[in-house]
């Protein structure tokens, strides 16, 4: 399927009532962002923005994505004015593999990863050959793999960080099974292996809170804030005032209070 058809087929909300216009490199509208994004949680914020931003003269059109891919392929074929769905080591990561020119513009909040079980309570009591699903894009792949070795699962080889891969496993006694897939599929594999580490964003999209719900959760001092990217160079005016929105004191409440500690303001 053609990106184009795929944006088309994902526009689930657009704020102030406003129709998408056409798709495919049309030049940026005056006083108008068009801005891909997760579902939960950062649909909910921009909506929180929005009604600021329309004070300011810009109005927000979102456009949800269930992936990691294609919002950032979008805003690179301009497509979309921005985005708003991962963190900066992730943007590095993909814009280096693709030879594509997006930036952060500004980070929002942060999403601690959790380790989530429909079969077990506990992670301290592990058997042999346990399956432990993980996010298969590198660099939520070996961010989970460094909670799982913080949980006992396994360790590390010494200085991978959340760099490791499943080859990097050292000292697994239970002979751990680490299964990497789509971290979009991650909830729904829970009824297949004995553990999943999930990014927040997908575990509130199935009513997994991560502070009630994981077994275990990143530290709050992960580096891991989400952001707000663009193309490398845009400085439009509409864009400052949708980082001065994103970071508000009505925007950092929302996530405060909304949230309760699942999700942490970054600013």
């Amino acid at each position: 399927m053609k990106r184009r058809s795929i944006l088309s087929l994902c526009v689930c909300a657009i704020a102030a009532g406003s129709l998408l216009s056409g798709c495919g490199g049309d030049e940026p509208k005056q006083g108008v962002l068009k801005i891909g994004c997760s579902p939960v949680p950062h649909a909910d914020i921009l909506k929180v923005a929005s009604p600021l931003l329309a004070k300011e003269g810009v109005k927000l059109q979102i456009v949800e994505f269930t992936d990691y891919v294609q919002p950032n392929m979008a805003l690179s074929d301009k497509e979309l004015d921005a985005n708003f769905f991962q963190h900066k080591p992730y943007l590095d990561t993909f814009t280096k593999e693709r030879n594509l020119k997006l930036s952060s513009l500004v980070a929002v909040h942060i999403e601690p990863m959790g380790v989530y079980s429909k079969k077990h309570k506990t992670v301290t009591q592990l058997a042999q050959g346990m399956k432990v699903a993980i996010p298969n894009d590198p660099t939520n792949g070996g961010r989970a793999l460094k909670i799982l070795a913080d949980a006992g699962f396994f360790k590390l080889k010494d200085g991978v960080g959340v760099n490791g891969t499943p080859a990097d496993i050292v000292e697994n006694a239970n002979r751990i099974q680490v299964v990497e897939m789509e971290a979009a599929v991650l909830p729904r594999a829970l009824e297949d292996v004995d553990f999943a580490v999930i990014n927040s964003n997908y575990a509130l999209g199935v009513n997994l809170n991560p502070m009630t719900d994981a077994l275990f959760i990143e530290s709050k001092e992960s580096p891991y804030a989400n952001i707000v990217a663009i193309r490398t160079g845009d400085n439009r005016t509409e864009l400052t005032k949708l980082a001065k929105a994103l970071t508000s004191p009505e925007v950092k409440k929302f996530i405060n209070e909304k949230y309760a500690g699942a999700v942490l303001p970054a600013f």
